[in-house]
């Protein structure tokens, strides 16, 4: 099973959301996932109704204390696994900020534990190329990046591409991604001018699934659960089901 990390320079995408509801429908699928929150805002951490981690707890002391990653795994009611962060986290980003070893912590402690257990893992990344993101994409084999139906959006998604094929040359390797457009309202000209647009510059790599604008999604975080268990009927959890089937089918997680 793949690497994802979930990941876009640009804030207020759905890129904590995208995590969640993925990592939720594919544990519906019985694919068994892992979620590493490794923003150090750590809104994957809040949204899954974990407030009280300390930083010992959480993916910090896996940079810090060497701490092995399946010691920091925490099981859901969903059935996900997630490795929780802490603000801590941003020590790690000031203090290893020119470091080219510390940016591939992460992949090392993959291949020695997690990755043999052969189930799909997703990185929720901090919305900056730093060296925690870039810990993220060094350890994935795909990225999966969410983009909101906005002009800026549109434009950011543009400059992450220049920035992902740059990465390129140094890891000796392409870099497949597959981008999910978010936050589309379909009462919005703009939202499908977005759509086609996304289309035109990124062709296959768009996701046919678009996932709308919906009052679910935002509310699901505040009670701790994702948007499958918050209410199984919604919009958001009909297209983050669509979504997950159509990456599992097109073989993002394999």
């Amino acid at each position: 099973m793949a690497v994802i990390a979930v990941f876009n320079q640009k804030g207020g995408v759905g890129k904590t959301t995208t995590t969640l509801n993925v990592a939720a429908a594919l544990a519906r699928m019985g694919k068994d996932p892992i979620a590493i929150d490794l923003d150090p805002q750590a809104h994957l951490t809040l949204s899954v109704g974990l407030a009280q981690i300390t930083g010992a707890d959480s993916v910090a002391a896996f940079f810090r204390e060497e701490k092995v990653l399946a010691q920091l795994t925490r099981e859901l009611p969903n059935g996900v696994r997630i490795i929780p962060a802490h603000m801590e986290l941003s020590k790690i980003e000031a203090l290893n900020g020119r470091s080219a070893s510390a940016a591939r912590r992460l992949k090392a402690g993959l291949e020695e534990e997690l990755a043999r257990e052969g189930v799909p893992i997703l990185i929720d990344c901090c919305p900056m190329l730093g060296v925690l993101s870039l810990n993220a994409i060094l350890a994935a084999d795909r990225v999966l990046v969410p983009v909101s139906a906005d002009f800026l959006s549109f434009q950011g998604v543009r400059k992450l591409d220049l920035a992902l094929r740059a990465l390129e040359g140094p890891l000796g390797r392409r870099i497949e991604k597959r981008i999910v457009l978010t936050r589309f309202d379909a009462r919005r000209k703009l939202a499908f001018e977005i759509h086609e647009k996304l289309r035109e510059r990124f062709g296959d790599e768009v996701c046919e699934t678009r996932v709308v604008e919906n009052v679910a999604l935002a509310t699901s975080p505040t009670v701790g659960k994702d948007v499958l268990a918050f209410q199984p009927g919604s919009p958001g959890a009909r297209d983050y089901m669509r979504l997950t089937l159509e990456l599992w089918d097109r073989g993002f997680f394999t």
